[in-house]
C-alpha cells in the first residue's frame, strides 16, 4: 500500500513527495517526471507536439502500470489530470490516495513561475485556469482518500493529513494508517500519551504502529484541565524513561487540546526534544490547539505559563472522531472556528456565522488549520501576526484561572473573552451576532457573578504571558471580521466595564 498524492498543478506535489519520502527513508515517484524521460522532453512539449488526448493515453498507461508495481510506504506524485482517467481512478484501490490543497491564485502564480509551466495549455489564461480548477476540485475530493496540507515554520515543516477514517484503514486494519503515518514506526517506536477517557475510546487505534507481539507504548493521564500540570508530565518524563524511550523515538499526542500541549511540551523537553506526532480527537485541538508548536502546561494562577514551541513531526485529523464528544463539549470546541472566523473573515466568516449547530465538516476543519497555519509561517514564536489568535483569549485565559479551570471549559471562557474583546473594540453589532450565535448553542453569554470577582479576573489579565515588561496587556481587538489588531492598549477602567458587562 503506498501513498499517493494528487492535486491541481501548481500544488505543489513533486515538492511534498520528496519530502515526505525522505521522513520515510524512501525516493519519491513522479509521474511528470517518469513521463518527460520516456517522451525525452519537457509535458509541456508532449502537449505542443502531439496534443492532449495522445498525452492522456501515455499517462494512463505509464501511472497504471506504476501503481502496479510500488511498494508499501512509497511516495507517489500524479499529475493534475491522471485522475481523469477510470483506469487510474480504479488502480487507486488498495493504495492511500492525498488530496494535496493549494489556493488557484497560489496554484496559478506557481505554474506560471516554472519552468515551461505557462507553455502548458491549461496555463495559458488566467480565466480558464480558474474554471478547470473548479471542475476538477470535486473528482480530488471524490478520489482522494484524506486531504493535505503542508505546514511550514521557521523551525521546521509538516505534513497535516484530513481524512474520516484516518484509524481506521479501508479494510478495518492497520495498512492505511501506518502508510499515512509521517515517520517509520519500525526505525522510530510510538510512545502514545494520552488520557483515560481517549484510551478507552481509541487507544487500540494506534496498535497497527507496533510489532504484533510489542503494540505501541501508552500513557494516560487523568481527564481535563485540572491535569496540565507539571505533575503530570512529571509522570509522563518519568514514564517515558521508564519504558526506554530514546531520542530515536516519537511521541504521539492522541487527544484534546490538555493533551495536545502537555505530549508537545513533554516532547519538546524530553532528552532536550524528540519529534512528536498529534493525533487530535477534539473539535478544538482539530482546527487549533494540534497546529503551530505550542506546547505547555499551567500553573495555579495562570495559564500555560510553562513551555516551548516545538512543532510537530506531523498531524492526522479524522472528523468522525468527533461523533464520541459530548454536546457541551462539542460547542465549547466550536468557540474556537468562532474566533478563527472572525480573525480569517471572508467565505469563511460567512459560512460560521450562518450555520446551524455546532456541526463541523472536513472543509470548514481544513480552513481553519490554513488559516491558523498561515499565520504562523510568518510568525511562528508570536513576535507579531501571531498574536491574532489571541482574539478573546487574554480575558478567556484569565476567567479560566480565576475559576481553577473547573468553573469554564475552555472554549465556553473564551466565548466571554471574545464578547468582552469586541465590547472593547466598539464593534457593537458584530458583538450582538457573536452572542446569538453562542446563545444558539447554549454557551454561556454571562459569568456566573455569584462565584466569580471581576476585580480578580482583572487583575489576572495582567498576569497574560504575553505581557513585555511593564507595559500593560496587548490586546487583540476586531472591528470587522477578517481585520483583527494587535498590540492594543486597554484602560483598566476600559477593561473593567467590560468584564462587568458579562455578569449583568
Amino acid at each position: 500500500m503506498a501513498f499517493v498524492l494528487i492535486g491541481f498543478m501548481g500544488a505543489g506535489k513533486s515538492t511534498v513527495a520528496g519530502r515526505l519520502a525522505r521522513l520515510r527513508g524512501r525516493s519519491a515517484l513522479d509521474s511528470d517526471v517518469l513521463l518527460a524521460e520516456r517522451f525525452g522532453h519537457s509535458v509541456a512539449r508532449e502537449f505542443e507536439l502531439h496534443g492532449e488526448e495522445s498525452f492522456r493515453a501515455a499517462e494512463e498507461e505509464l501511472v497504471c502500470r506504476l501503481l502496479g508495481d510500488v511498494s508499501a510506504r512509497d511516495v507517489v506524485a500524479l499529475g493534475g489530470g491522471s485522475v481523469l482517467s477510470a483506469r487510474v481512478r480504479d488502480a487507486l484501490d488498495g493504495h492511500v490516495t492525498a488530496l494535496l490543497e493549494v489556493a488557484p491564485d497560489t496554484a496559478w502564480e506557481r505554474v506560471q513561475a516554472a519552468e515551461d509551466g505557462s507553455e502548458r495549455p491549461p496555463a495559458r489564461d488566467r480565466e480558464a485556469f480558474g474554471a478547470l480548477y473548479a471542475e476538477r476540485r470535486g473528482l480530488y475530493e471524490e478520489v482522494a482518500d484524506a486531504a493535505l496540507l503542508w505546514a511550514e515554520s521557521a523551525s521546521g515543516d509538516y505534513p497535516v493529513f484530513v481524512g474520516d477514517g484516518l484509524l481506521d484503514g479501508k479494510d478495518g486494519g492497520g495498512d492505511r494508517l501506518v502508510t499515512i503515518w509521517p515517520l517509520a514506526p519500525i526505525a522510530s517506536r510510538p510512545y502514545g500519551v494520552t488520557d483515560t477517557n481517549v484510551a478507552r475510546l481509541y487507544g487500540e487505534r494506534l496498535s497497527a504502529l507496533g510489532d504484533p507481539d510489542a503494540p505501541p507504548e501508552q500513557i494516560a493521564i487523568e481527564p481535563g484541565e485540572l491535569h496540565k500540570t507539571l505533575a503530570s508530565a512529571e509522570l509522563v518524563w518519568r514514564e517515558l524513561a521508564r519504558r526506554g524511550m530514546t531520542r530515536a523515538d516519537h511521541v504521539v499526542a492522541l487527544g484534546g487540546g490538555v493533551v495536545g500541549d502537555l505530549a508537545g511540551f513533554c516532547a519538546a523537553t524530553y532528552q532536550r526534544g524528540v519529534p512528536v506526532v498529534h493525533v487530535p480527537t477534539t473539535l478544538v485541538a482539530q482546527v487549533d490547539s494540534a497546529y503551530g508548536g505550542k506546547t505547555g502546561v499551567d500553573l495555579p494562577g495562570a495559564k500555560n505559563y510553562v513551555g516551548a514551541y516545538h512543532q510537530p513531526a506531523g498531524v492526522l485529523v479524522d472528523p468522525g472522531m468527533l461523533a464520541t464528544l459530548a454536546p457541551a463539549e462539542l460547542a465549547a470546541g466550536w468557540v474556537e472556528v468562532l474566533k478563527t472566523a472572525l480573525i480569517a473573515g471572508g467565505t469563511l466568516w460567512e459560512r460560521v456565522s450562518a450555520a446551524d449547530g455546532c456541526y463541523v465538516d472536513k472543509r470548514t476543519i481544513l480552513d481553519c488549520a490554513r488559516t491558523k497555519l498561515a499565520i504562523v509561517s510568518a510568525d511562528e514564536r508570536d513576535g507579531g501576526r501571531r498574536q491574532v489568535l489571541n482574539l478573546g483569549h487574554t480575558v478567556g485565559h484569565a476567567i479560566e484561572a480565576v475559576t481553577g479551570y473547573a468553573r469554564y471549559r475552555h472554549g465556553e471562557a473564551v466565548g466571554l473573552g471574545l464578547l468582552a474583546a469586541l465590547r472593547l473594540s466598539g464593534a457593537e453589532d458584530l458583538r450582538a451576532r457573536v452572542r446569538e450565535l453562542l446563545l444558539a448553542r447554549d454557551l454561556p453569554i454571562t459569568l456566573d457573578s455569584a462565584n466569580v470577582d471581576i476585580e480578580e479576573i482583572v487583575a489576572a489579565t495582567a498576569r497574560d504571558k504575553k505581557r513585555l515588561g511593564a507595559d500593560g496587556v496587548p490586546f487583540v481587538l476586531l472591528s470587522t471580521p477578517g481585520e483583527p489588531q494587535i498590540g492594543c492598549e486597554v484602560a483598566d477602567d476600559e477593561l473593567r466595564a467590560a468584564v462587568r458587562e458579562l455578569a449583568s
